[in-house]
């Protein structure tokens, strides 16, 4: 008999959970968590959570989840309430009771037919999408997928261009010009001053393949970050996973969070509605008010709006093309990324 596929793995959150009692409570009165501290999540490991707290930002705490809980994840960039010794000691263990209201939520699925979602991230206002212009080559399939799930989740996308010194960068940015997507380029040894001005501030989940740079960067805007770095492989052009789970650092001088996160090879986006990306686009959203009920604004539908307004002189070719091509990106399989 076939064993079966197991819904999460040891790299989600998830795996980790406690099991749901099948038990009543034994009182309708739950306890209230007023009085307790506030703290944010900046790393997972196998159950377990490092914090900071509010009131003690240069103290870590380490913490579990209590089990009122159950099985509602717990991801890095959570703000949670949380009980018990707080003092960051050698030995400590303090107890999340209660998981704050997420302001946004960054999602992906292992494949587009996975109906689970897992959580990259909460709480993040922006999305760096980090991508090499050789060495590893660029992956346009994967920078669409990424736009895709940041405008689903409400989250800016800023393009990070890195190793520019080995080839121009121009020919990557005018595929994204056309959407608005805001770049900055990078190289190692070069000055970070565009990036770090774009990071100022916010709180940036760091997304890429491996060997891009990712961890580069991170070195050099949080100097005591200690990130290990990793390599191409000269065969198969793809990098080593260094960073094997998030982690939420604090930018110099309090200036905002970077999230560090894993080298991914796929991006599923199983939980985007495609009729919903357009809603990122008002311009273009306008354009299609008088499209036929069920029109898709494919390319191949024969009497959508973006086509009108396009023959009419009201919208850029290429911004529609560009459009579209995220529109198309759920169609190529996640694996081939």
């Amino acid at each position: 008999m076939a064993k079966a596929q197991r819904r999460y793995g040891t790299e989600d959150v998830e795996h980790y959970d406690r099991p749901r009692r099948r038990t009543r409570p034994r009182t309708k009165d739950r306890p209230s968590y007023d009085d307790a501290d506030l703290g944010r999540v900046i790393t997972v490991d196998r159950g377990r959570f490092t914090l900071v707290m509010d009131d003690a930002p240069e103290v870590e705490v380490w913490a579990v989840k209590a089990r009122p809980l159950g099985r509602k994840g717990v991801v890095v960039g959570d703000r949670v309430k949380v009980v018990g010794d707080t003092s960051g000691a050698e030995g400590a263990l303090a107890r999340i009771v209660e998981v704050e209201p997420r302001e946004t939520v960054l999602r992906r699925t292992a494949d587009d037919d996975d109906p689970v979602e897992r959580v990259v991230v909460a709480n993040a206002d922006q999305l760096v999408i980090v991508t090499a212009i050789a060495d590893p080559e660029p992956r346009t399939g994967f920078i669409d997928r990424a736009l895709v799930a940041a405008y689903e989740a409400g989250i800016d996308p800023l393009l990070c261009i890195t190793k520019a010194d080995l080839a121009d960068p121009e020919s990557l940015v005018s595929i994204y010009r056309s959407l608005g997507v805001p770049w900055v380029v990078t190289q190692r040894g070069g000055d970070m001053s565009a990036l770090r001005a774009e990071l100022d501030g916010r709180t940036s989940v760091l997304l890429g393949h491996s060997g891009v740079g990712k961890s580069t960067l991170v070195n050099a805007i949080v100097p005591d970050a200690g990130r290990e770095v990793g390599h191409v492989n000269a065969v198969t052009g793809r990098g080593r996973h260094t960073s094997t789970s998030a982690l939420m650092l604090r930018l110099p001088e309090e200036a905002g969070w970077i999230v560090d996160t894993p080298g991914i090879r796929t991006f599923g986006l199983a939980h985007v509605e495609p009729e919903r990306l357009i809603v990122s686009f008002p311009d273009l959203e306008e354009a299609t008010a008088e499209c036929p009920r069920g029109c898709t604004h494919s390319a191949d539908e024969p009497e959508c709006g973006l086509d009108a307004a396009i023959e009419a002189g009201g919208l850029d070719p290429e911004r529609v093309a560009s459009f579209r091509r995220l529109l198309e990106a759920r169609s190529v399989p996640a694996y081939a990324l």
